[in-house]
């Protein structure tokens, strides 16, 4: 198979978590006999120093004429602290998933034994756990018309029959594909846009019989998700709940850096991390790597090339079991690993 692929490296440690996916992509396609070339492309705050724009139009075309993109991640302090900045890095990820069409959000969240230790949560509760969280991505208040002077500011949360039905579609063909359980997660008691969501999916559920569907408040899924976490199959839910119930989730792992995540829809699917630049820890190769490799792993498998998927996660999971891991994650006495250590040991596995 011939690959195109357009990396975006982005911001803080973008770049280094980003050379370290594409070194693993690589030794896989290698591996397997597939062709791949990357074009790399700017994004956030690295875009608007250098051409004004989040994400500008070449980039936009360069996503287009790719079979995939990897994405690494964006945001700076200088935009953060900043809160009469009328552009920021943020945007440029907003418009990426807007243009390219990407409604569908999909956040596996799944431990590993040997880090059950690192998660908040105890070990009875979380060693097992193994869900998806699926959000809509392109519709209700971070996309609504907004509006916001000295006194007053509004977002709108609006959604419409389309917008609901397409991601529920999706929702209920991954609980198909696993367990066969989908939580619908709304604020049906308070919203209307969440009535919506849940007449909907109650009229779609019928269409999925081998699927058993049930219905949460937001509030209480939170409150599930870390009293009862292996309680979770599937999970949907609309923009601004599931931006939420996804950090949550993260942190049953006990980190951040170890979930990958795929956004997928009209156009070019994005494989990214879920964590954010951390700038702080810029050019310190400190930063854990393996949430991007993760997402190369839900890249191949997103064009049905399951051995290559497996391939990578058995690397994960080898890495993790040899104490090669960075900082934030190694036992105690672990040796010191920083993030090019670890992507050059997971490519070494790889190519063995």
């Amino acid at each position: 198979m011939e690959f195109k692929i357009a990396v975006l490296p982005g911001d803080g440690i973008g770049p280094e978590i980003s050379e370290q996916g594409v070194a693993v992509m690589q030794a896989v396609c290698e591996k397997f006999g597939h062709q791949v070339t990357f074009q790399y492309a700017l994004c956030g705050a690295d875009a608007i120093d250098k051409v004004g724009d989040p994400f500008p139009e070449d980039t936009f075309r360069t996503c287009m004429a790719a079979d995939a993109v990897l994405f690494s991640a964006v945001g700076d302090p200088k935009y953060d602290n900043d809160p009469t900045a009328k552009v920021r890095p943020e945007q440029g990820l907003l418009a990426m998933r807007k243009q390219l069409g990407l409604f569908a959000n999909i956040r596996p969240v799944e431990t590993f034994d040997c880090l059950v230790h690192k998660s908040p949560l105890k070990d009875e509760l979380v060693r097992g756990a193994d869900f998806i969280c699926i959000r809509e991505l392109t519709g209700g208040m971070y996309f609504g018309e907004k509006y916001q002077d000295n006194d007053k500011a509004y977002d709108t949360n609006y959604y419409s029959r389309p917008e609901v039905e397409r991601i529920l579609k999706v929702g209920f063909e991954y609980a198909r594909r696993r367990r066969r359980h989908l939580t619908v997660v709304d604020k049906a008691n308070v919203l209307a846009s969440s009535r919506l969501w849940r007449q909907i999916a109650k009229e779609m559920a019928p269409q999925y019989p081998d699927v058993d569907t049930d219905f949460m408040y937001v509030d209480n899924a939170a409150m599930r998700m870390v009293q009862e976490p292996k309680f979770f199959d599937v999970i949907v839910t609309e923009n601004t709940f599931g931006d939420i119930l996804t950090d949550e989730g993260s942190c049953i792992t006990g980190s951040m850096g170890l979930l990958p995540s795929a956004s997928t829809g009209e156009h070019t699917p994005v494989f990214e991390p879920i964590h954010g630049s951390w700038p702080q820890a810029k050019g310190q190769n400190i930063a854990n790597p393996l949430a991007q490799i993760l997402s190369v792993a839900m890249l191949f498998e997103y064009f049905d090339l399951q051995a290559e998927g497996r391939l990578v996660r058995e690397a994960v999971r080898a890495s993790l079991d040899a104490n090669v891991r960075t900082p934030e994650i190694q036992v105690e006495g672990g040796g010191h690993f920083g993030t090019r250590e670890v992507g050059a040991w997971i490519v070494d596995y790889i190519k063995k």
